[in-house]
């Protein structure tokens, strides 16, 4: 199975749903597929810029249809700075999201509450995730996302900034711009309550799958709206109350 899915992403051609195919797959069985592809490309010289975390919005989890968070890994050649040019053509299906993410200034090597997780981060900047599917479109199950690296595709990152250990990134106000206008909009609180909570929910989700959140690590929190179209000639723009904003052209 995970041959299929780097075969899929290799060729543009997507594979049927693995959900569908192998009713008894489990959560488990999917994040050993994603594992499998992941420690192929790091002996193939990848390196590991983080992770992003999804479905912590209750509007992406409407969108998706799916009620449970999932992770997946960001490779450092995965990452782009803001006002970074994407290739509609690169991709099979992309979609867009804004996110706050994080960048961790200590290792978290095990499970952690909300206090030390929020002591870990050093910076925290807004980010765009590029999402995108080698099955057949969007109706996908839990399994058929974890096993494709949580739908994962790129990311754009933005300036950070230092982060304050007593900053509240709940009240945090983001819009979303394509071609100047607003399509989208949300809030810190939007990802879990808080997004500090994604984090310590990754904490608790690594260890079991053999992997420690490392210093210099991004962590995606999720996305504070349901995704968007990936739209070729559009000039994606997200701004913040407090973080500085973050540009995209795709072409």
């Amino acid at each position: 199975m995970a041959e299929e899915l780097v075969g899929a992403a290799r060729t543009g051609v997507p594979v049927p749903l693995l959900s569908k195919r192998f009713p008894g797959l489990t959560p488990a069985d999917a994040y050993r597929i994603q594992r499998i592809n992941l420690d192929k490309q790091v002996s193939s010289g990848a390196r590991i810029a983080g992770h992003k975390i999804g479905l912590t919005s209750a509007a992406m989890r409407e969108q998706m249809g799916i009620d449970e968070l999932d992770s997946g890994v960001v490779l450092t050649d995965m990452v782009a700075a803001s006002g970074a040019r994407l290739r509609s053509a690169d991709f099979m299906s992309p979609r867009i999201e804004t996110e706050i993410a994080f960048r961790l200034r200590r290792d978290l090597a095990e499970p952690s509450d909300l206090g030390t997780v929020r002591s870990a981060v050093g910076e925290v900047f807004l980010a765009f995730e590029v999402l995108d599917t080698v099955f057949p479109d969007w109706n996908i199950a839990l399994v058929d996302s974890i096993a494709a690296n949580a739908a994962c595709a790129g990311v754009v990152t933005g300036s950070p900034v230092p982060f304050d250990p007593a900053w509240d990134l709940t009240a945090e106000q983001i819009r979303l711009e394509a071609d100047g206008e607003d399509v989208a909009a949300g809030q810190g609180r939007d990802i879990l309550g808080d997004p500090l909570k994604a984090l310590a929910w990754l904490t608790h989700r690594l260890p079991v799958l053999g992997i420690t959140l490392r210093a210099g690590d991004i962590v995606l929190a999720g996305s504070v709206h349901a995704s968007l179209p990936l739209t070729p000639g559009t000039h994606f723009r997200a701004t913040s109350t407090r973080l500085p904003s973050v540009d995209l052209r795709v072409v």
